[in-house]
């Protein structure tokens, strides 16, 4: 993608549909004139008058211990400097949406048009009342070590600078496993740290506190060595002032064991590295280029253990790993501030959360075989959603011990289970689906690529890396689409009708006629048939010519799914193909079917679509807690609707014991544990949360998932194809252009599936 095309898609983004990524919603009911009197005059009086009588009452009765400031004043703002306080708020508001995305906390940005440390002091604290703690973001150095010493010493609620203390947390957590890995000791351990700023400051502090002496130490700014012997040092600087005759970063790297890097792109050659000792660990972490590149470091010494800012690279220093749970501990026991003991714990959280096993989740999202602690994992992925669950509690604990917590946590099981619920972690399916489509890329046919959304589509998957996109139609028709878009890069495009195909589509044709001759296929026909996309791009899966294929976008259902169903067919074992569709909902994922393919499936069909079902829930990390939904409850009717799904899940109890899944039951107790282990506690699903469902039919699954989707805003992913031999999916007619980028990521996940059954296969062969 061209930067002037991306600069272009940013702002669109930020500007619709409508501007900025933050809103503010209603929690309490609004309808009627009875909730309006208590919303506001004259009920609102009530918590008022209590709040005066208790000041601490104001955490009961409003949002205040769920909200954070997010401040800044817009001179230090990415890599782009002092761009100003109008400026900084895209940033802001970015960082709002991940408190809310990763902890469920309610982020409210705040830009001071202010240099001043005094007038910034004094604003912010005059607005603390109305938040649980304040993270301070993007301010320059010094002064940001300025203001956030005195707002620390002068409120009573949480006060962090993220740019300070987030990169310093999560790299003392991987530069503790690293050191583990190598066999080294932090106290004898040479550190060279590359960048004086306040990120830089913070971490080499941090490392003292677990061990590094201050004489193993060289920092280094824009200027050299900092030396004690330099003039018109901060004091931050001369905190870290080496009595070392050393003037260069090529001196200071000879012989050292770490470098820390928080500078610039590219300052850090070869030979420096080849001269560190051995076992070097190295973390470039400028972005968006590193202080080395990772793929030259590792070819120049293969004992290196490294880490990035970057995504694209193993152990990826991201400050999300640290700033939400951070900031959710600490308000959770209402703490006065984030302090020393509070910051330690997480790091220790953090790297001991590392060297657990890894749950199936985040091998399927990264597409690894099994991650494990080692020097290519020392520190969790951001997608890890055990991070909700072991970092706030350990932060908690570290505040109520060292006495800054007013509201301890009694039971801690409770706690752990609320933030699981909060946390939003089941609501990254999309994120989880894209990353690893892009971990191993397929080739997957557009079979409508004339039509602009399509185009679209494939223009953000070959962007984005997660696909190779294969454009059925015709070929001026796609040129002129591709110029109008700026889809400037080298894509097959194949015209089933042209000329230049004219060999490729006679031996589809024959292909095809021998596939179908018994079934009224004639050699006519076939030639017709392969002279249409859906037919043709079906024979590319088959021949091997293509990896996976998504249509459906402008023709009904059931035209698509004929020629997909007679030249690809049914997969071994397979009695009907069927879909699943996955519901993205404020309580998380639900796999829905069967939605689009099978009328009125019987028992024996019904079961066989629960299992496939299964099997897509498990694919993408989740294991299956399923209902099969009826309009009875467990042998509370006889009508052969009900007695059809009871007899679906005694074959399951029979044939998979170990899958959850229970019925008929109807769809209230299915959805509420509660009310589930309250009136069914034999079911295998009692007070569970039911996160797969299947309907006794297509017409109720059909209308379920429809209903969510137009009156809830649900997202939707689907409807995912199994059953065939092929990575074919057909999209709802009209589907977005965000649904068929997901759809086309279901595409590859389902190709590479498809790919380790193969080796795997084999290698047992």
């Amino acid at each position: 993608m061209s930067k002037e095309k991306q600069r272009r898609e940013a702002l669109l983004y930020h500007a619709k549909p409508q501007p900025g990524k933050i809103k503010i919603v209603p929690t309490k009911p609004y309808s009627t004139q009875r909730d309006l009197a208590l919303a506001y005059s004259p009920g609102v009086a009530e918590p008022c008058l209590e709040i005066e009588k208790n000041k601490d009452d104001v955490y009961k009765y409003t949002a205040k211990g769920n909200i954070v400031a997010i401040i800044s004043n817009g001179t230090a703002v990415l890599g782009l400097g002092n761009i100003g306080p109008e400026a900084s708020k895209p940033v802001m508001e970015g960082k709002s949406l991940l408190f809310k995305i990763f902890s469920d906390i309610d982020g409210i940005d705040i830009e001071l048009d202010t240099t001043d440390v005094d007038k910034f002091v004094e604003t912010v604290k005059a607005i603390a009342p109305t938040f649980g703690g304040i993270n301070l973001e993007d301010i320059k150095a010094p002064e940001a070590f300025e203001i956030e010493r005195r707002l620390k010493e002068e409120l009573d609620i949480p006060v962090m600078h993220d740019d300070q203390h987030g990169t310093a947390i999560i790299s003392a957590a991987a530069l503790l496993n690293a050191l583990e890995i190598a066999g080294k000791k932090i106290e004898e351990v040479k550190i060279v740290v590359s960048g004086a700023g306040a990120a830089a400051v913070s971490c080499t502090r941090l490392y003292k506190s677990f061990g590094a002496k201050a004489e193993n130490i060289v920092m280094l700014d824009s200027k050299g060595v900092i030396r004690s012997d330099r003039d018109n040092l901060t004091s931050q600087k001369k905190e870290f002032a080496t009595d070392r005759k050393i003037d260069t970063l090529e001196d200071a790297m000879n012989d050292s064991d770490v470098f820390i890097g928080l500078s610039i792109a590219d300052i850090v050659s070869p030979k420096m590295l080849k001269s560190m000792a051995e076992k070097p660990i190295v973390f470039a972490m400028a972005n968006p280029d590193p202080e080395i590149e990772y793929s030259l470091a590792c070819k120049t010494r293969k004992d290196i253990i490294m880490a990035t800012g970057r995504s694209d690279h193993p152990n990826q220093v991201n400050n999300v790993l640290g700033f939400p749970f951070i900031f959710r501990g600490a308000l959770d026991v209402r703490a006065t501030k984030i302090n020393e003991e509070m910051k330690k714990a997480a790091v220790l959280a953090l790297a001991d959360l590392t060297r657990e096993p890894v749950p199936e989740q985040v091998n399927i999202a990264y597409d690894a075989t099994r991650l494990t602690f080692g020097k290519n994992y020392i520190i969790p992925k951001p997608f890890d959603p055990r991070l909700i669950t072991k970092i706030p509690p350990a932060v908690a604990k570290a505040a109520m011990e060292s006495g800054v917590a007013r509201l301890p946590i009694q039971d801690w099981e409770k706690y752990e289970e609320e933030l699981y619920q909060r946390s939003g972690n089941d609501n990254k399916v999309v994120r989880l689906l894209h990353n690893r489509a892009k971990v191993n890329p397929k080739r997957i046919v557009f079979a409508e690529a004339e039509l602009l959304d399509v185009m679209k589509a494939a223009q953000i998957v070959h962007d984005e890396g997660i696909a190779k996109p294969i454009l059925l139609g015709n070929k001026e028709t796609i040129e002129n689409l591709k110029e109008e878009l700026e889809f400037d890069a080298e894509v097959p495009i194949i015209d089933p009708r042209s000329d230049e195909f004219k060999e490729m589509r006679a031996t589809y044709a024959l292909k095809l006629w021998e596939l179908r001759k018994r079934k009224g296929e004639t050699k006519y026909s076939a030639r017709v048939n392969m002279g249409k996309r859906n037919y043709f791009g079906a024979m590319m899966l088959k021949e091997g010519d293509a990896d996976g294929m998504i249509s459906g976008y402008s023709r009904a259902y059931p035209k698509v799914l004929r020629p997909v169903f007679e030249v690809l067919g049914r997969a071994k074992n397979v009695q009907n193909a069927s879909t699943v569709n996955i519901m993205i909902t404020d309580r998380g994922p639900l796999f829905l079917a069967d939605t689009s393919i099978n009328i009125d499936p019987n028992a024996e069909e019904l079961a066989e679509i629960a299992q496939m079902t299964a099997n897509v829930a498990k694919t993408f990390g989740f294991k299956p807690v399923m209902a099969l939904l009826s309009y009875a409850n467990f042998g509370s009717s006889s009508h052969p609707n009900a007695q059809k799904v009871r007899e679906a899940v005694k074959i399951l109890h029979e044939r998979n014991p170990d899958l959850v899944v229970d019925g008929e039951i109807q769809t209230d107790f299915a959805l509420d544990p509660e009310l589930s282990n309250n009136n069914f506690p034999f079911s295998k699903i009692s007070g569970k949360k039911v996160n797969t469902l299947v309907f006794p039919n297509l017409e109720s699954a059909n209308i379920t998932y429809k209903l969510l989707k137009g009156l809830n805003n649900a997202d939707s992913i689907g409807p995912i194809m199994v059953g065939l031999t092929r990575a074919a999916h057909i999209l709802q007619l009209g589907a977005s252009v965000d649904e068929m980028v997901n759809m086309a990521a279901v595409a590859v996940i389902d190709a590479q599936e498809r790919e380790k059954r193969r080796k795997a296969k084999m290698q047992g062969e």
